[in-house]
C-alpha cells in the first residue's frame, strides 16, 4: 500500500472530474511538446532551406523519412507499452506498471542496437529506391547516416515520454522535450551556418539535442525513483513472459500501422521525385505544412488516448464518449483555422522554407491539397484515440494498411497515372487516404462495439 502512494504522487488519475477540463488540463503540455518538436524540425528546413537551397531541404526531408520508418519500428513497441501502463493505472495496478516500465526500457535497447547494425548498410539502397536526385543524394545520405547512428538516444527520448504519458503525466515529458528543442535550434544554427556542416549538420544536431535530453531525464527519474515507481535495479528489467507477449501483440501491428504509412509515402514520394528538386521541395513544405496541424491533433490524440486508456479500463463507457466527442471538436476547430491561413497566404507560408521562385509558384495550387490533409489530421485523431486507448491492435493494424497500402498507393497511381494528372494525382492520392482512420473510427464509434472489446491487459 505504502509503494502504491508512493507510485501515485508521479501518476495523474484520469477517470474522475469533469472531462473537458482534464482534457484540456492534460492536452496542453502535449500541445506545447509538439509544438518545440515542429519548430526544431522546422528549424532543420529553414536552416537548411536558406544556407543550402532546394537539394539540402530536399536531402533532409528524404533523409528524415528514412529515419521515420526506422523509428517506427520502436514506436509501435513503446506506443502498445504507453497503453498498457494507461490501463494498469486505470484499474490501479501499480506493481504492473513497474514490470511494463523495466520491460519497454529493455526492449527499445535492444531493438536500438538491432536497428543500428542493419540500418546502416541499408541507407544507400533505400535512398536510391526513392529516386533522390544526384544532387541531393550526398545530403541525403550525410543526414540519414549520423541519424541513425544516434538511434539508441531517439529510441530512448521516445521511450521516456510513452511512459510518462501512460501514467499520465504531460508536464514531465514537456520538460524534457524543451530541452531537447532548444540544444537543436543552437547547435543547427551553429552546425549548418558558421561551421558550413550542410545536411550531416542538422542531423548532429538533432542526435545531440535528443541524447542531451534522454541523459537528463534519465537522471531526472533515478533520482525521483521513489515517486516515479521505478528503482532502475537491474532486476527490475527483467522481461516477463505474460507482460511481453501482450507488448507483441499489440505493439507489432502498431509498428506494422506506422509503417506501412511511412513505406507508402516513401513509395509515392519516389514517383514525385522524379518530377525534380523543386516539386520535393514543395511536397516536403506541404508536409510540414500539414504538421503544423498535426501539432494539435496528435496532442489531442495523445491526451485522448490516454484518458480512453484509463476509462475504459475503469469501465467508465459515458467518458470515453465524451473524450472522443471534445477531440472531435477541437481538432476540427483548428484544422478550420489553419486552412482558412493557407487559402488567405499560401506564398508567405511556403516562403518561410523556401523562397526559390519556382517553389513559390507552385504554392498556390497547392491549396486544396493542403487544406483536405488538414482536415485529415483532424478526423484521425479521434479514431486513434479510441483504437489506440482501446489497444484495438487488429483494428489500428487495418486502417494502417488500408491507409497505407490500399487507398494512398492505390489512388496516387490511379489519379497520378491512370487519370493522368500528374504531380497533383500523386498529391490527391496521398491526402485523401489521410481520412481512412476518421471514417473507419467513426463507424466503430457509433457503433458501440468497443464498449465490449477486450482489454489488452485482461
Amino acid at each position: 500500500m505504502e509503494n502504491a502512494k508512493k507510485q501515485k504522487s508521479m501518476i495523474n488519475d484520469l477517470t474522475e472530474g469533469s472531462v473537458s477540463k482534464q482534457l484540456l488540463k492534460f492536452a496542453w503540455p502535449f500541445v506545447v511538446s509538439n509544438f518545440l518538436q515542429t519548430v526544431y524540425n522546422l528549424v532543420d528546413m529553414v536552416i537548411v532551406g536558406q544556407y543550402i537551397g532546394s537539394a539540402g531541404l530536399s536531402a533532409v526531408s528524404m533523409g528524415g523519412e528514412v529515419l521515420i520508418l526506422f523509428t517506427f519500428l520502436c514506436l509501435g513497441f513503446v506506443s502498445a507499452g504507453q497503453v498498457m501502463i494507461s490501463q494498469f493505472v486505470g484499474r490501479k495496478e501499480y506493481d504492473s506498471v513497474k514490470k511494463v516500465i523495466g520491460m519497454i526500457f529493455t526492449t527499445v535497447f535492444v531493438l536500438a542496437i538491432f536497428i543500428t547494425a542493419i540500418s546502416l548498410p541499408l541507407a544507400h539502397p533505400i535512398l536510391k529506391l526513392l529516386n533522390v536526385p544526384d544532387e541531393a543524394m550526398g545530403g541525403a545520405m550525410d543526414y540519414t547516416r549520423v541519424c541513425l547512428g544516434g538511434v539508441i538516444f531517439t529510441f530512448g527520448y521516445n521511450a521516456v515520454g510513452s511512459i510518462m504519458r501512460g501514467m499520465g503525466d504531460s508536464k514531465r515529458p514537456l520538460m524534457f522535450i524543451a530541452i531537447s528543442a532548444t540544444a537543436n535550434i543552437f547547435l543547427d544554427i551553429l552546425f549548418v551556418g558558421p561551421m558550413n556542416m550542410g545536411p550531416g549538420g542538422a542531423a548532429l544536431a538533432t542526435v545531440m539535442s535528443q541524447a542531451l535530453s534522454f541523459i537528463i531525464a534519465i537522471i531526472y527519474l533515478y533520482r525521483n525513483r521513489e515517486a516515479f515507481g521505478f528503482d532502475f535495479k537491474l532486476r527490475s528489467f527483467t522481461i516477463h513472459k505474460d507482460l511481453l507477449l501482450r507488448m507483441i501483440k499489440l505493439g507489432v501491428p502498431m509498428m506494422l500501422q506506422f509503417s506501412a504509412i511511412t513505406i507508402s509515402m516513401m513509395f509515392v514520394n519516389a514517383y514525385i521525385n522524379q518530377y525534380g528538386v523543386t516539386y520535393m521541395a514543395v511536397t516536403a513544405i506541404g508536409n510540414k505544412l500539414g504538421n503544423i496541424t498535426n501539432i494539435v491533433t496528435q496532442s489531442l490524440n495523445a491526451a485522448g488516448s490516454g484518458m480512453i486508456g484509463q476509462n475504459i479500463a475503469a469501465g467508465k463507457h459515458d467518458r470515453v464518449s465524451k473524450v472522443v466527442i471534445m477531440v472531435t471538436v477541437m481538432g476540427l476547430a483548428f484544422a478550420a483555422l489553419l486552412s482558412l491561413l493557407m487559402i488567405i497566404m499560401p506564398e508567405q507560408l511556403f516562403a518561410i522554407f523556401d523562397n526559390e521562385e519556382a517553389v513559390l509558384a507552385v504554392a498556390r495550387s497547392y491549396v486544396p491539397i493542403a487544406v483536405i490533409n488538414f482536415f485529415g489530421y483532424a478526423t484521425r485523431s479521434p479514431a486513434m484515440s479510441l483504437i489506440n486507448g482501446m489497444g484495438y491492435a487488429s483494428l489500428a493494424f487495418f486502417c494502417g494498411i488500408m491507409d497505407g497500402v490500399v487507398v494512398r498507393i492505390g489512388l496516387a497511381f490511379l489519379m497520378g497515372i491512370v487519370f493522368d494528372m500528374g504531380i497533383y494525382g500523386f498529391w490527391y492520392g496521398m491526402v485523401i487516404a489521410g481520412h481512412v482512420f476518421g471514417v473507419v473510427g467513426a463507424v466503430y464509434f457509433l457503433s458501440g462495439r468497443w464498449k465490449k472489446k477486450k482489454l489488452i491487459i485482461s
